[in-house]
């Protein structure tokens, strides 16, 4: 077997940008580089390139890592195209790891060819405003990604990925048109609120130098959800209880119910709510 001509040159520059890019090449960023279609076959025959999908392999070794995998399918899919959906949720850390396909999102005109792996989705409304870079990797941005993850998630999982969006100070979350909730108990009382047609608090707002979970601000009512995760400590304990003094000497009626009395007494919570709103 002849070896294509190549130079150390073109080596350099391969082993360079396959550095910044988790270690997968397109064929076209082959070519840059100063390889011929001679050279990349040839080197992907004697393993020193490996394939990953038509037109994008792993330069050294196949043995690459989830960015590199991601990256890898995003160039597969050609020009315009970004990680999105479950895929993206996972890259900006809003969702655990999400088993199954990597998924891709192109605009609607292109068709790129069929991969093992790659969820391809086709959409007319991704716009250069929607799309964004995370380790190089091309990406939804996350209030797309929010966007995209509702459609194709339970409630609960895509209102957790809100939730951590908010947690996590990552701007996008408002897209998502939900109350600012931080915690899936939090949207659990705001349920039995609506449910029991209770008049809609303000939710996570400042009071003085406190953020109170709901506010009923005519009424001076503070309400507040204690999930046993993160009140399990004494130290909490105490320390809520000299927030709800303070607030008090302030005007301000606080109530605080806990995770089973949300959960397994909704009625009586809706109704000590309802009394303390008209007394």
């Amino acid at each position: 077997m002849r070896k294509p001509t190549s130079t150390p040159t073109s080596d350099a520059r391969i082993a360079r940008l396959a550095q910044r890019e988790h270690g997968v090449l397109s064929t076209s960023e082959l070519r840059a580089s100063g390889l011929t279609d001679g050279g990349i076959h040839w080197r992907a025959r004697t393993g020193r390139l490996h394939r990953l999908h038509h037109g994008v392999y792993a330069v050294g070794h196949v043995a690459v890592g989830r960015e590199g995998r991601w990256l890898a399918a995003v160039k597969a899919c050609g020009s315009g195209a970004v990680l999105s959906h479950q895929s993206a949720a996972e890259l900006w850390e809003l969702t655990a790891r999400c088993p199954g396909p990597i998924h891709i999102t192109v605009p609607g005109h292109r068709k790129p060819r069929p991969a093992s792996g790659i969820a391809v989705h086709r959409s007319g409304t991704l716009t250069c405003r929607d799309a964004t870079r995370r380790g190089r990797i091309p990406v939804t941005t996350p209030s797309r990604t929010l966007r995209d993850l509702r459609r194709v998630l339970p409630r609960e999982q895509w209102e957790a990925a809100v939730d951590r969006t908010r947690s996590r100070g990552i701007p996008g979350a408002d897209a998502a048109d939900e109350p600012p909730t931080h915690s899936a108990l939090e949207r659990r009382l705001l349920r039995v609120c609506r449910r029991h047609r209770i008049q809609a608090p303000r939710v996570n707002v400042r009071v003085g130098r406190f953020l109170v979970d709901f506010l009923w601000l005519e009424r001076r009512l503070i309400v507040e959800v204690d999930g046993y995760e993160f009140h399990k400590e004494r130290a909490s304990f105490e320390a809520d209880r000299a927030r709800d003094a303070e607030l008090a000497v302030q005007g301000y009626r606080v109530l605080r119910f806990t995770y089973r009395q949300v959960t397994g007494e909704p009625g009586r919570v809706a109704a000590t709510i309802r009394r303390m709103l008209r007394s």
